[in-house]
């Protein structure tokens, strides 16, 4: 029996554990994969856009060699943090189900069944990357996440999205020799792609050695090619990767086994805005999931107090 169980081990979940440390509480941190999976996910080289102290969790110096840290440094400040609060985390631990059994929730893992009288659910998005819902999606050249630009070295590439993403890994591949076509939903590209990325990924557009198709999509891929409506119409190019950047989205699947309620075209969870209790009494709601489709709302850096509040919360309530 716990007092209480958080569902994910990311940033914003090992800031509830932080919290649950510092106000004795008997607790466990479920991670189905790896300590800040999303953040391990994410490519070799990527530069956060936030600065290191707005990453800060724990009152922790997050200490990086430039303004901007890099996902490296990234990795070993939160593992600095685990070590510094000795925090109880289970990896490779995932929950399936979330049962009330009156006041006590009970967990239900790949290891076994738990109890708790609160839960936190801080999964994030990043294992859930939006599909193209085209022909061919399913074939082994597309992919929805980017490690690193090796293995597209001399390979035809197109990379659909416009924003952060798509600007990061179109300007990395085609720096190591990638032959790199954009293909953008939207008439421009996302015009709050980091500064330091826009103007060059726009420059080599213009200047023909990356190439970009805009209010287009793919609409089918093949082995050797893929088909693009295109506003002069239908195009087909040779291709030997897709790589999808069209973002991510919460674990709807999940959310709805537990009870809470989404609403509006966003599919926003219901909760209080105070105390970030859910729909569902004892179950809250933490970190970017709160935002439903509207991911580019909550980052670490506006999302780190979550664990204070719902702790918080939680201490009002058990002192009754």
């Amino acid at each position: 029996m716990y007092d209480l169980i958080i569902v994910g081990a990311g940033p914003t979940g090992i800031a509830c554990g932080i919290e649950a440390v510092k106000a004795g509480l008997n607790y466990v941190i479920f991670e189905k994969g790896f300590l800040v999976n999303s953040i391990y996910h994410f490519p070799t080289n990527m530069q956060f856009f936030s600065t290191s102290m707005n990453l800060e969790i724990g009152k922790i110096p997050f200490i990086s060699h430039q303004d901007k840290p890099t996902r490296k440094e990234a990795l070993e400040y939160y593992r600095r943090i685990v070590q510094t609060y000795n925090l109880n985390i289970n990896y490779n631990c995932k929950v399936d189900k979330v049962i009330p059994d009156q006041s006590i929730k009970l967990v239900q893992t790949n290891k076994g069944n738990y109890k708790a009288k609160y839960v936190v659910v801080a999964t994030g998005f990043y294992d859930h990357a939006r599909p193209l819902n085209v022909l061919g999606e399913d074939l082994p050249k597309v992919q929805h996440y980017y490690d690193d630009a090796h293995k597209y070295i001399g390979q035809k590439l197109a990379i659909v999205g416009g924003a952060n993403s798509a600007c990061d890994v179109a300007l990395e591949t085609w720096q190591k020799g990638a032959d790199v076509t954009m293909v953008v939903r939207s008439k421009q590209l996302y015009q709050k792609v980091k500064y330091w990325i826009l103007p060059n990924v726009e420059n080599r557009i213009k200047e023909g050695s990356i190439k970009a198709f805009f209010s287009s999509s793919i609409k089918a891929i093949y082995d050797k090619e893929i088909e693009i409506e295109t506003p002069n119409g239908l195009i087909k190019m040779e291709n030997d990767f897709v790589l999808a950047m069209t973002g991510y989205r919460p674990d709807y699947h999940f959310l709805k086994k537990l009870g809470i309620e989404l609403n509006g075209e966003y599919c926003e969870p219901s909760f209080n805005q105070k105390t970030l209790e859910s729909n569902v009494a004892h179950i809250y709601l933490a970190g970017v999931i709160l935002s439903g489709e509207k991911t580019s709302t909550l980052f670490i850096e506006n999302t780190r107090s979550h664990g204070e509040i719902i702790v918080g919360d939680i201490i009002c309530k058990m002192n009754k």
